[in-house]
């Protein structure tokens, strides 16, 4: 049991002799740490209960806690909150532990057990990867890898588009311009052409629908070959993106896969109530759950979006029907929409009591211009962005001292990206600062890049000349040795609340904080106190390591 869990039992059995029945603990690491380094407001939380002030009840609280192993002093402040301090040989203790299992270090076991499907990214094919696809690729990325870390077993799941209007759109697109389908760029410029002439012809309107019809029967060659084509050519494409970003997935379902597996289980629900035919369509009425009611067939037969996620998650669980959690990565747009698919699977499907069904919101990538879509043209897409930021790296790079300057560059470029998407809360609009992201100096990717490479020289030099780094467990714990402790602490609370911006914040917080250690103290003094001092530096390296793992951000060694 670390010290949190000591602290919280020690509070909660208070409570409970106090008489409060399943007393609720709430324990946060303290905002200033002259406050010390956790502090409660439960004697807040319980005042009235008791018709006590809350102060009154911290006293008594903290009387009947009395002394704690690992807390050398509680203290009462302000109306009644209770701030504990712990004993600095505990976090000789704790950080010694992360150099002796390094890979491991802030992890934990809390969702060991549990099986979890992540679905994540799964852009429409037919056109270059959307800003909106990468935003969710970058944040699902991290929660997989919080899950990861708290020993979960984690099934990443990409679901892309590659059948239905937009591609209907994107087929027609290409027999007008005759663009080439094994072209990502003219994909692009064929989906605009088609969407444009959607919205404004009724001719043409009626043309892509007939295409459509005809793509879901697979009756006609031509436009199977020109949809076969473009949706490999998506594919590859998206295949380098995610490969350069980290991310490889267990399993892909696919639109076309998950649409008759949806209608036929949409229709086999009608007769049971679970689905109505209304005007020609089958629907579900959401009203009956407080929601509202949703197209999953539409007039022709075909299945919608809403048809195919159920089918989707037919598939999903077919191949891993032990799961507990399942998520979907998407658009904080449509939060409403899943609250529906969860309503209909919940509905459907037997078996789920006691299993987690979330929609995890991403919010929007915006430039000074405002909001983009590849609905329309002159927009950047996620690949442009990527490719412009790697541009912007290769600067950068040619500064550094590192070996290959190509890999370091693309390491750049994708902690540039990742940190700006990833330093605002999950279901937040993120305003892209370009030269922000790329900065060396503040909060950035680059910084926390920058900073563990500086660590990582400090290593190397300490090694040349023959120090062997050891805590001394006697010193007093600086603000840095506290800060660096509080690493497994955020990792469960970023876990527990599908924030990864918690560990950005954090990673910020402790790259400051060792930069104004570094510039006041003399490492390699040839003192005795060399090797406590490089042990610091070398604890400071693996949190900053760990941490950019969990945020999908490569750590590089020379910058």
């Amino acid at each position: 049991m670390n010290i949190r869990e000591q602290i919280t039992e020690k509070l909660a059995a208070v409570l409970a002799r106090l008489g409060v029945e399943s007393p609720k603990v709430s324990l946060d690491l303290t905002a200033d740490l002259s406050h010390g380094d956790y502090a409660t407001s439960v004697s807040l939380a319980y005042a009235k209960e008791f018709n006590m002030a809350p102060r009154a009840l911290a006293e008594k609280i903290v009387e009947m806690m009395g002394s704690i192993d690992g807390v050398s002093k509680i203290d009462i402040a302000g109306p009644g909150f209770i701030n504990l301090s712990v004993a600095p040989g505990l976090f000789w203790q704790s950080l010694e532990s992360g150099r002796t299992e390094p890979d491991m270090w802030g992890g934990n076991a809390s969702l060991k057990g549990t099986e979890i499907m992540l679905e994540y990214t799964s852009p429409n094919l037919f056109k270059p990867l959307h800003i909106g696809n990468l935003v969710g690729n970058v944040i699902g990325e991290s929660i997989s890898r919080l899950f990861e870390f708290s020993a979960a077993t984690v099934h990443r799941i990409n679901y892309p588009s590659d059948i239905g209007l937009t591609v209907a759109k994107g087929v027609w697109g290409l027999k007008k311009t005759g663009g080439d389908p094994d072209d990502i760029r003219a994909l692009g410029d064929a989906y605009r052409t088609g969407n444009d002439a959607y919205e404004n012809d009724p001719a043409a309107k009626e043309e892509i629908n007939a295409i459509n019809k005809k793509l879901y029967e697979g009756t006609d060659a031509e436009l199977n070959d020109l949809r076969e084509r473009g949706t490999r050519t998506s594919r590859a494409r998206l295949a380098e993106i995610c490969k350069t970003l980290g991310t490889s997935f267990d399993t892909e379902i696919f639109e076309s896969e998950a649409g008759p597996v949806g209608k036929e289980i949409v229709l086999s629900h009608v007769a049971d109530g679970i689905f109505e035919v209304s005007d020609g369509a089958t629907v579900f009425k959401g009203e009956s759950v407080g929601l509202h009611t949703r197209v999953f067939l539409n007039s022709a037969g075909l299945p919608t979006y809403e048809a195919k996620d159920i089918g989707n998650f037919e598939l999903k669980t077919r191949t891993y029907p032990n799961f507990d959690r399942s998520y979907v990565v998407t658009g904080v747009e449509q939060q409403e929409y899943f609250k529906v698919i969860i309503a209909a699977i919940r509905a459907v499907f037997s078996g789920l009591d006691g299993k987690v069904l979330g929609h995890i919101a991403t919010g929007f990538l915006t430039l000074t211009t405002g909001k983009m879509s590849s609905r329309k043209g002159n927009v950047l897409t996620g690949e442009d962005l990527l490719a412009d930021m790697r541009a912007a790296a290769e600067e950068r790079a040619a500064e550094s001292r590192a070996d290959n300057m190509d890999v370091l560059s693309e390491q750049i470029a994708v902690a540039a990206l990742k940190f700006q998407i990833l330093r605002g809360g999950a279901g937040k609009n993120i305003v892209f600062d370009r030269e922000r992201a790329l900065s060396f100096e503040g909060d950035s990717g680059p910084y926390l890049q920058y900073t563990h490479a500086r660590t990582c020289a400090i290593i190397e030099k300490a090694q040349v000349v023959g120090i062997v780094s050891k805590f001394d467990t006697t010193a007093t714990a600086s603000d840095l040795v506290r800060i660096t402790n509080r690493f497994a602490d955020i990792v469960v609370r970023a876990q527990e609340e599908l924030e990864p911006h918690l560990v950005a914040t954090y990673l910020i917080q402790l790259a400051a904080a060792f930069n104004s250690w570094y510039a006041q103290e003399q490492i390699l003094d040839g003192t005795e106190k060399a090797a406590h001092k490089v042990a610091i530096v070398d604890i400071v390296r693996q949190t900053l390591k760990n941490g950019l793992w969990l945020l999908g951000i490569p750590a590089p060694e020379k910058m």
